[in-house]
């Protein structure tokens, strides 16, 4: 025979914890973190890779700026060209629209999102956009013009160096990304179910309100 339980003593096969018990590690109080960080991660290495497609297009399309020398300096042979704006203008249209595709595939494959879902895609986007810069540059003219034109010689027409007037234009593709993603989570999104409304149950004794005139 056992003596009965005191209010103050704790319920048996029920474990006591203290005020200063370790709490557990934050993967194991949310399992589906280290997923989405993984999925993060994958999304910002792919559409880095990515950077690859831009460099090569605007090296293909980018207009060239045409360069001759007399044998003592370089010059532009038309002064008043465009063709450096032109430049910096391909590569902002070309990577607004790889922003525009990148983050609409990402949304596609991933429609539930998560803040770093998107952290991953504007991670890989402006890391996308130095690679396609930096490759462009390396595959383009080269960047030595004093060596071409004494390469070519005097009188002959030459192009020069493929490079960004306006560094600015690393952003476009992170924030077209960003823009439209946010717009297709708004319009096409999962929505959180509303909850359903909480009516009190009619206790004993209950009813409609009498008026005592």
């Amino acid at each position: 025979m056992t003596a009965p339980l005191t209010p103050h003593d704790p319920p048996p096969h029920e474990p006591v914890h203290g005020p200063f018990d370790p709490e557990p590690p934050a993967d194991e109080r949310d399992p589906g973190l280290r997923a989405e960080l993984r999925q993060a991660a994958v999304v910002a290495a792919v559409v880095a890779v990515a950077g690859v497609l831009l460099g090569l297009l605007w090296v293909w399309i980018a207009p060239r700026v045409p360069l001759i020398s007399d044998g003592k300096a370089v010059y532009l042979k038309n002064s008043e060209g465009e063709q450096a704006i032109g430049a910096d203008g391909t590569f902002a249209l070309l990577a607004l629209g790889f922003g525009v595709l990148s983050s609409a595939v990402v949304f596609w494959f991933r429609r539930r999102g998560g803040i770093p879902l998107v952290a991953g895609l504007a991670a890989g986007s402006l890391l996308a956009s130095l690679i396609g810069w930096r490759l462009g540059v390396w595959l383009g003219p080269s960047s030595d013009v004093v060596a071409t034109a004494k390469a070519v010689g005097k009188g002959v027409v030459f192009d020069a160096p493929l490079k960004l007037g306006a560094k600015g234009v690393l952003l476009a593709w992170p924030l077209a990304a960003m823009a439209v993603h946010l717009c297709l989570t708004a319009a096409f999104g999962p929505r959180d179910e509303e909850p359903e409304p909480h009516w009190p149950s009619a206790g004993p004794g209950t009813g409609p309100a009498v008026d005592p005139h």
